[in-house]
């Protein structure tokens, strides 16, 4: 297999796993979250506050493994 094939491979399963885990992260969140403000709609602004909190730092993990995907590509 050419070394490119491997490359573009290898970026693509990176890519795929790195992405995966912070979906489901991101999902969860969000459900917990609605949840907690469907039991006490009174406290909405602060848990709408902490979940995109949340949801920034778990984007940054899929942001990093796609530059990590990246880097295997071009390096």
């Amino acid at each position: 297999m050419e070394l490119e094939a491997v490359k573009a491979l290898s970026m693509a399963i990176a890519a795929a796993v790195g992405v995966f885990g912070p979906a489901i992260g991101i999902g969860m969140l969000v459900s917990r979250a609605l949840e907690a403000i469907g039991r006490n709609p009174e406290a909405s602004g602060k848990i709408q506050a902490t979940m995109f909190i949340g949801i920034a730092f778990v984007e940054a993990l899929a942001i990093f493994a796609l530059v990590v995907a990246f880097v295997i590509k071009f390096a």
